[in-house]
């Protein structure tokens, strides 16, 4: 069986945060909707699931449109069936991702980053399947206390730890 390794970049502005992951269910557009628009009222987002059965479409749904054509184009581009991506406009992973990794049809995330982001992906005869993701860089040393101290004080600062 013949199969193509690839490298699939992740378009996006570097501002906006996105999560990457794949579910079972063509339910799944909704239910990742519901928990988005829950979890922070008001929130700036948009989804977008490759289906993988029957039509095989990109299913798509948010409560923002060029967050939600950022979602299909980077689905298109992956195009692995079952996976889904949702691009987030002023939020942040955090507040999600436990209720979405709690729905039935959640298998797996890939990731969860505001970060460049390439998607390794596997072709054959069948489809596509995402075998992993480069996630930002890799390490280039280890923390000093300066480093630590820093991270402390952007924590505190943008209202994720108390003072």
């Amino acid at each position: 069986m013949e199969m193509k390794l690839q490298s699939v970049k992740i378009e996006k502005p570097a501002e906006i945060n996105f999560i990457f992951g794949q579910s079972h269910f063509i339910k799944s557009v909704e239910d990742l909707h519901e928990v988005l628009v829950t979890a922070v009222p008001g929130v700036k987002f948009g989804l977008a699931f490759c289906e993988a059965s029957g039509p095989c479409l990109i299913r798509k749904s948010g409560t923002d449109e060029e967050m939600i054509m950022l979602a299909v184009r980077n689905a298109q581009v992956v195009g692995a069936g079952h996976s889904f991506f949702i691009f987030l406009k002023n939020a942040f992973p955090i507040n999600f991702l436990n209720q979405i990794k709690q729905l039935p049809e959640i298998c797996h995330i890939f990731c969860a980053t505001a970060n460049p982001t390439e998607v390794v992906v596997m072709q054959t005869k069948l489809g596509r399947a995402v075998l992993g993701v480069v996630d930002g860089g890799s390490p280039k040393g280890i923390e000093t206390s300066k480093d630590e101290k820093s991270r402390k004080e952007f924590l505190r600062r943008i209202g994720y730890k108390l003072t």
